[in-house]
């Protein structure tokens, strides 16, 4: 059976473990250890079973895009005439910098593109890129002004 198909059971320690590594994912093994009141093996085989079961598929550093003068933050909906090119869609999203996300969704649109840019001129020409791939009919903007959730450390 595949991992995606079957509902994996996580205990309370499990989910306290991953409530952990959410908020910070340098957290030291001993530091989680104590907060869940297991043994240092204990609480790394635990962690194995979570990175083995796909519930962990990775870490990562979250980056601030302004300190890379990165100033524009936009969702990009993208709006084909078929899903003949789903695929070159995806592949050409996979080699551009500029697109840090992309998410095939149901609606209007066939992806959205969660992309970082330096300036609205920068924006403007990833645009024409993007309108310029297989089947993209046209696309829609929502330049973001400010993020009031998402996963960095609360601290």
């Amino acid at each position: 059976m595949n991992v995606k198909e079957k509902k994996i059971y996580l205990d309370k320690i499990d989910k306290k473990i991953i409530s952990i590594l959410k908020s910070d994912a340098r957290t030291s093994l001993s530091n989680i250890s104590q907060k869940v009141e297991l043994s240092l093996p204990a609480t790394s085989d635990r962690i194995k079973k979570l990175e083995d079961l796909m519930v962990i598929t990775g870490y990562k550093a979250v980056i601030n895009p302004l300190n890379l003068g990165l100033d524009i933050s936009a969702f990009i909906t993208i709006i084909s005439d078929s899903s003949t090119n789903f695929e070159k869609i995806v592949k050409r999203a996979n080699e551009t910098s500029e697109i840090v996300e992309c998410f095939a969704t149901t609606g209007r649109g066939s992806h959205i593109l969660l992309v970082q840019t330096e300036n609205s001129n920068s924006l403007e020409q990833l645009l024409r890129n993007i309108q310029s791939w297989p089947n993209v009919i046209r696309t829609e903007t929502q330049i973001i002004l400010s993020t009031n959730k998402n996963l960095k450390p609360n601290k």
